[in-house]
């Protein structure tokens, strides 16, 4: 699977000006980031909560600061002129979902084909208040037998960053217990499910 090796993550001059204006919106909105570049070259990222359409912005600003060079799949269509270029430019892998081979397939078969690949995932797969997890991203960790960094937003404290890894057992239900329990200790912006994305971040 043909993905951008030059990303708006790592060019240069570039990728330097938006880490430096990140840093700079972060802590006019008094947000701080916790957490340190990692030094494992391949891994699925997950980002929880997600209950607002400003998670993804909060995001991307920390994976500036954090020097955290991300990957996100979206289906092939966003991939189409004029938008296309630009999308692929910023880390989108588009997925073929009308192909024989699943998401978590194509996604496997896109980490196997490179050694530097940060594969950013939202476990919960919605804004929408649910109690079921989506199992994608544990899935691929395990066929590609990566580790999990688990990323995650507070809104509660406004802290948002890096986590601690997760290095999957194959015992889907114990492990998805314990990364939930990590994850119980955050704020999202709207705890109690969606609500209309507005107001300060």
């Amino acid at each position: 699977m043909d993905i951008s090796k030059q990303t708006i993550f790592n060019t240069p001059v570039l990728t330097p000006l938006l880490r430096g204006i990140s840093i700079f919106i972060l802590k006019a909105f008094r947000w701080e980031v916790r957490g340190e570049t990692p030094r494992i070259t391949k891994y699925v990222m997950t980002a929880a909560p997600h209950t607002s359409n400003w998670d993804f912005v909060l995001v991307l600003l920390m994976a500036f600061v954090l020097r955290v060079g991300v990957y996100i799949l979206a289906k092939k269509e966003m991939m189409d002129w004029p938008l296309g270029f630009l999308f692929k430019y910023a880390g989108v892998i588009p997925i073929d979902r009308s192909k024989s081979s699943n998401t978590v397939e194509q996604a496997v078969a896109m980490m196997n084909q490179n050694e530097h690949m940060a594969l950013l995932i939202s476990p919960p797969g919605t804004r929408k208040k649910t109690s079921q997890w989506k199992t994608g991203f544990y899935h691929i960790a395990i066929l590609a037998n990566t580790p999990i960094l688990l990323g995650f937003l507070d809104y509660g404290r406004k802290q948002g960053g890096i986590g601690q890894w997760f290095y999957p057992t194959g015992n889907i239900e114990e492990d998805l217990k314990a990364i939930r329990l990590f994850y119980s200790q955050f704020k999202g912006k709207y705890p109690e499910g969606h609500e209309a994305d507005s107001g300060k971040i």
